[in-house]
C-alpha cells in the first residue's frame, strides 16, 4: 500500500511584520527585523516542528512610506548563514533578484550556503518589480516585466551550469600521491548570451543535494510559464480554495507540457493563520491589528505595489480610481487583482485600501479550524504545503504549537523528517552533474 501523501511547510520569517502598522502591537519586538536571537529563535521552533524550510524574503528599494520591515532588515545570505550554524534539518531559503546582480556571484553564494548547511539551501528568483531599484545599482531604467524574465532565464541557466563545475568525485585530495583534484572533471561554463558572458569555473563544489532549491513566486502569465519550467517551488497567495486549486492545476499542467513532471513542481500558498482557543480569541486577535491600521497608512502600503503611487490625492470614501496600466510593470498580477475586485464590488478608495493592508485571513479560527481548512486545501489539489507566516503577533508559534500536533494527528504531517537536505525533506531528486551525465552517455 502506497504511502499517504504528505504536506510541506514552510515558515516565512518576516521581522516585525509585512504590514504598516504590526510593529506598533505591545508584543511584537521593536527591532524584530534585526535582532537575530529572535530568528535564531522562530528557525529552532520550526526546526523542532518538522519545518521544511524557514524564508527570508527581500527587496532592493526604499524610501520614506516603505513598511518598517523594509527599512531596516536583513540581508538574506548573510542572516542564513548564520541560521546554517544553528540548525541541523530545516531547509534556508532566502530571496535574490536576477535584474540586479550577477550569475557568478549568486551561484558563489548560494552554493557556499548549501555547503555550509549540508545542503539544506534554497533559491527564491525574483525579477525585482520597484522601478526604484534601478536607481541604487546604477541603471538609467529598470527593465520592462518581459524583459526581467528574459534575463532570470539566461540568468539561471547561466547558474546551474556554474553549479556543474565540478563532477562530484572531482576532489581527489590524496596527500600520498599529491592529486588534489581530477582535471577532467573540473569544467567551465564559456556561456555567451543575449545578457551574460560568464566562463567559469565556480570555486565551489556542488553540495550533498547537488543545486540549491529553485523557488520562484511570480503569477503573471509569463511568471507562471517561468516557474512551471525552471521552479522547484512555487510561492502563491489565493484567496479561495477554488481559485488555489485552478492556479495549482494550471501550473502543474504547464510543467507537464514543458517536459517535466508536475510532481516535482511544488505549490506553496502563503497564509498568516490567526489562532485562538475560541472563534472568538480568534477574531479578536484580528480586530487588535486592525486598530493599529489608519486609512492613510492602508493608502500607503497599496501605494507600494503601484509604484508608490500617491493615493492621498482622491477622495477616500469615492469609488477606486481609474488607474490604467499602473502598476502592471511591479506587482502586475497583484495589482490587476485588486483593480478587478474593487470594480467588480463598486468598493471605495478607503475599503480596498483597508482590505488590503489588512486582509483578514482565511486560516482563522481554533485550532481544529485551522487544521480543517489546511487539510481542506491539501486534499482538494490546491496545495503541496504551504508557507506560514505572522499576520498577528505569535501566528507562527501559535501554528507549530497548536495546528501542527494536529495535522500529525491526522497523518497529514511527518512526526520526523525523512532526510537531512531540502531535496531529501522535499522529496525532490538530486539534479545529475550535467558533465557526468553526459561522460556517461559517450
Amino acid at each position: 500500500m502506497a504511502a499517504r501523501k504528505q504536506l510541506k511547510l514552510g515558515a516565512m520569517l518576516h521581522g516585525v511584520g509585512s504590514s504598516t502598522s504590526l510593529w506598533r502591537h505591545p508584543e511584537i519586538p521593536s527591532d524584530a527585523s534585526v535582532n537575530f536571537e529572535l530568528y535564531k529563535s522562530w528557525v529552532e521552533k520550526a526546526e523542532a516542528g518538522k519545518f521544511d524550510l524557514a524564508f527570508i524574503a527581500d527587496g532592493l528599494y526604499i524610501n520614506e512610506k516603505s513598511i518598517p520591515h523594509f527599512l531596516n532588515r536583513f540581508e538574506p545570505i548573510t542572516i542564513l548563514s548564520a541560521l546554517a550554524a544553528v540548525s541541523k534539518r530545516i531547509g534556508l531559503v532566502g530571496t535574490l533578484s536576477t535584474s540586479y546582480s550577477e550569475p557568478f556571484t549568486v551561484a558563489r553564494q548560494f552554493g557556499s550556503l548549501d555547503v555550509i548547511s549540508g545542503g539544506r539551501a534554497g533559491w527564491n528568483i525574483v525579477t525585482s518589480p520597484l522601478e526604484g531599484s534601478a536607481l541604487n545599482y546604477g541603471k538609467k531604467e529598470h527593465p520592462d516585466h518581459d524583459k526581467r524574465y528574459r534575463i532570470a532565464t539566461e540568468y539561471l541557466e547561466v547558474t546551474r551550469g556554474l553549479w556543474d563545475s565540478w563532477e562530484d568525485d572531482a576532489f581527489v585530495r590524496d596527500k600520498e600521491s599529491g592529486v588534489f583534484f581530477d582535471p577532467a572533471k573540473m569544467h567551465a561554463l564559456n556561456h555567451e548570451g543575449e545578457f551574460f558572458s560568464v566562463k567559469g569555473p565556480l570555486n565551489i563544489a556542488r553540495s550533498k543535494q547537488g543545486h540549491p532549491v529553485i523557488f520562484q513566486a511570480g503569477a503573471s502569465e509569463v511568471g507562471k510559464d517561468y516557474a512551471a519550467k525552471h521552479a522547484d517551488a512555487i510561492f502563491t497567495g489565493h484567496d479561495s480554495v477554488e481559485d488555489a486549486a485552478a492556479f495549482y492545476q494550471d501550473v502543474k499542467r504547464r510543467a507537464a507540457a514543458f517536459g517535466r513532471n508536475p510532481d516535482n513542481v511544488l505549490v506553496f500558498p502563503g497564509i498568516g493563520p490567526i489562532i485562538g482557543s475560541t472563534e472568538e480569541e480568534a477574531e479578536r486577535k484580528y480586530q487588535e491589528v486592525v486598530d493599529l491600521v489608519s486609512a492613510e497608512n492602508a493608502l500607503i502600503y497599496m501605494g507600494r505595489f503601484f509604484e508608490h503611487h500617491d493615493f492621498s490625492q482622491y477622495d477616500l470614501d469615492a469609488p477606486f480610481p481609474e488607474l490604467g496600466d499602473l502598476g502592471r510593470n511591479s506587482f502586475q498580477s497583484g495589482t490587476d487583482k485588486i483593480k478587478a475586485n474593487a470594480k467588480e464590488k463598486g468598493l471605495t478608495l478607503r475599503q480596498v485600501a483597508l482590505q488590503v493592508a489588512t486582509p483578514r485571513p482565511i486560516f482563522i479560527g481554533t485550532p481544529e479550524q485551522v487544521a480543517g481548512r489546511v487539510q481542506e486545501w491539501f486534499e482538494a489539489g490546491a496545495a503541496d504545503g504551504f508557507m506560514v507566516g505572522s499576520s498577528v503577533p505569535h501566528g507562527l508559534e501559535d501554528f507549530i504549537e497548536q495546528v501542527v500536533p494536529i495535522l500529525q494527528e491526522r497523518g497529514l504531517f511527518r512526526t520526523e523528517y525523512e532526510g537531512d537536505t531540502l531535496r531529501g525533506n522535499l522529496g525532490l531528486p538530486i539534479p545529475a552533474n550535467r558533465y557526468a551525465k553526459a561522460a556517461e552517455h559517450v
